[in-house]
């Protein structure tokens, strides 16, 4: 029988973050292929709550521990805590959510553990039952598959994007709480205050549907087009940097390696050439709509639909089709 795959599903105020929600469903996938059973792991103080929401979705338990020295992420006891779990239960891999928590823990436990790290990974490949990783390399313009050779269990972090959490699959998992002893860890930082980034501001990983614009606007009183599309399409707006740098739009609405990353349903992109930057805060998408006027933009490798024209005459007529049909 296959190892078992665990999940870390790392929350905050009682909210499971959707990076772990996609994280899950890579989960899914995996031991639908390999024949083995998926376990969501939790950490924190009075988890159990949390732990309830996720048994909600297919996998066969969730297992959550609960401590005071959990309440707050500390890179120590939380690897301490990985780690008894891991070298008692000895799970095929761990997989999480490619965040900043976890780029901070994971090599903190894969070290500790002597074990195999693989980080920001797209995808995966399986294939009679030995599994592969798939990660980009050199500015994404290569996909490497990554194959380990040493003892279970193996550390897997997920890029944002690369699943998305509304394929889950639904089902009834049962929920027990796994004590884990953590006296002995000593207390080297302790966190003093949290401070809300982007307070007051849209959170675009949350959005739908998001028109993006970039520097073929060509000027800031053309973004009134832009505002319009996105009112008839209920949608967020989001920009390139060079928009961003123009002080055409808030910062918090960047979209890309120094802003945000997106994953909506549906992203209209125009304007937007596709440098490597932006496209990888967007290529999670779901549906990606690409109006750019030149033909070999590389906005179009990762578009579904691509329009080769000038957004501003594309555009207006898109706005006015969409209003007849609304």
């Amino acid at each position: 029988m296959s190892e078992p795959i665990y999940v870390l599903i790392d929350h905050g105020q009682g909210q499971i973050r959707s990076a772990s929600w996609e994280a899950l469903r890579m989960g899914q996938r995996i031991a639908a292929e390999t024949g083995g059973a998926l376990h969501a792991l939790l950490l924190g103080q009075g988890a159990r709550g949390v732990a309830e929401q996720v048994a909600g979705k297919a996998c066969a338990s969730v297992i959550y521990c609960d401590s005071g020295r959990l309440a707050e992420y500390d890179p120590d006891a939380y690897a301490a805590a990985l780690r008894q779990v891991l070298e008692a239960d000895r799970p095929r891999l761990l997989l999480m959510a490619h965040v900043y928590q976890n780029i901070d823990l994971a090599p903190k436990l894969a070290a500790g553990m002597n074990t195999a790290l693989v980080t920001d990974c797209i995808g995966f490949r399986s294939q009679d039952g030995e599994l592969t990783f798939v990660r980009q390399m050199f500015r994404n313009k290569l996909d490497a598959e990554v194959a380990i050779h040493s003892p279970h269990p193996w550390i897997v972090t997920m890029q944002s994007g690369a699943y998305s959490a509304d394929d889950l699959e639904e089902g009834q998992a049962t929920v027990h709480e796994r004590p884990v002893s953590l006296d002995g860890v000593e207390q080297r930082r302790r966190q003093l205050e949290a401070i809300e980034g982007m307070k007051g501001s849209v959170d675009l990983s949350k959005a739908g549907v998001i028109v993006g614009v970039g520097r073929g606007i060509k000027k800031e009183e053309n973004l009134e087009m832009i505002r319009e599309l996105a009112r008839v399409l209920g949608a967020e707006i989001g920009a390139s940097r060079p928009v961003v740098d123009n002080d055409w739009l808030e910062r918090e609405r960047q979209i890309g390696s120094s802003g945000q990353n997106v994953s909506p349903r549906l992203y209209v992109a125009c304007g937007i050439s596709g440098a490597i930057q932006h496209i990888v805060g967007m290529k999670g998408s779901q549906c990606i709509v690409a109006i750019n006027t030149d033909p070999n933009a590389p906005i179009f490798n990762v578009a579904r639909y691509g329009i080769v024209g000038d957004i501003f005459e594309v555009v207006p007529a898109l706005i006015k089709k969409l209003k007849e049909r609304a």
